[in-house]
């Protein structure tokens, strides 16, 4: 083995140019995904306190102009979370065609046309009085989510997104079997290029308190410990998403990204013929804003660090509210 002082890895790390050559990893905007969190009811858009920098828009010419600025720096790819004035056991506004969801697919597809790819968070949470991902009966005198009769509902709301103009639908429930169900419902209205992006592999994550926030999401009791991810487990993943692949699925996900990169690159390995996505949460999202508005790190230096460590554990795909920011930095040079 040749050794000090024949190889010196520093060569490769004499400048930037070099360093630019050599890297195994490196970030483009065409695998960003951008949330956006879009609200009824209002006609400007609103801070959320939260998530510093982070608004939720309302559906007219706020929102497109937000999605203008965001498509200016690269950025062709929009995941929609809808915040409805009207929530009740069943969700009803989620699958309403004239829902938040709904109108602001039109409006966003009129406006685009298929220069954007829109993607649809198909969830019950914030419809729901309850704030859970599915409806609740009762069993043994308890309250729970009834995960077979939270399956009609789910399709339901797929179906009406995929009518509206989504491109991808994503479920995030963790129903067993909601891939299925969808893929189901979406074929026979006639949807059968309409694709998934399962929350595969999502867990019952403490980083998702900055969402729930936004989004009025939080549960009314209980935790969604019962069908999200037990954080301490990892193979599970891997039944999690071959179930869903088995289902229908046509790119998987991780959820959250930077706190779970084994995961990521776990479930990349074994099932390195999928898109992999991974989302980079509201909590981990907060952090890094809270350290940088305090001045203890370097905004952007830290996102793209964590960013590019999500893409090198294995993320072919990136959901991150930081998506219109990197793409600027990109665009600028990384710092590394």
């Amino acid at each position: 083995m040749v050794t000090f002082p024949t190889l010196r890895p520093r060569r490769l790390r004499k400048n930037k140019l070099i360093r630019d050559l050599v890297a195994e990893t490196s970030l483009t905007t065409s695998g960003l995904i951008q949330p956006i969190f879009i609200k009824e009811n209002i006609n400007e858009p609103e801070k959320i306190d939260s998530m510093p920098g982070v608004y939720r828009y309302p559906p007219n010419e706020h929102l497109i102009k937000f999605v203008e600025e965001v498509y200016s720096f690269g950025v062709k790819n929009f995941i929609l979370f809808g915040i409805p004035s009207f929530k009740d056991e069943f969700a009803s506004s989620a699958y309403d065609k004239n829902g938040i969801i709904q109108k602001s697919l039109r409006l966003l597809r009129q406006t685009f046309g298929e220069k954007i790819l829109l993607i649809t968070d198909e969830c019950t949470d914030e419809y729901t009085s309850h704030g859970h991902c599915g409806i609740i009966t009762q069993k043994d005198g308890k309250l729970c989510v009834n995960n077979d009769e939270s399956l009609k509902v789910h399709a339901l709301i797929a179906v009406s997104q995929a009518e509206a103009g989504a491109d991808i639908i994503a479920p995030s429930s963790m129903m067993d079997g909601v891939v299925g169900a969808i893929r189901k419902a979406l074929d026979e209205a006639g949807f059968t290029d309409t694709a998934i992006m399962s929350y595969s592999v999502k867990y019952a994550s403490t980083f998702y308190s900055p969402f729930r926030d936004a989004a009025y999401s939080k549960p009314a009791f209980g935790d969604r410990r019962g069908y999200q991810m037990d954080p301490r487990n990892a193979f599970e993943a891997l039944k999690e998403a071959s179930l869903d692949i088995e289902e229908g699925a046509d790119i998987l996900m991780v959820k959250p990204a930077h706190t779970y990169l084994d995961v990521i690159r776990l479930v990349k390995t074994t099932f390195p013929q999928y898109p992999l996505a991974a989302y980079h949460v509201s909590g981990e999202y907060s952090m890094i804003k809270a350290a940088a508005l305090n001045g203890w790190i370097d905004e952007k230096t830290a996102v793209l660090e964590i960013t590019t460590a999500i893409k090198r554990a294995g993320a072919d795909l990136i959901i991150t509210y930081y998506a219109k920011d990197i793409a600027n930095w990109i665009k600028e040079g990384v710092p590394f």
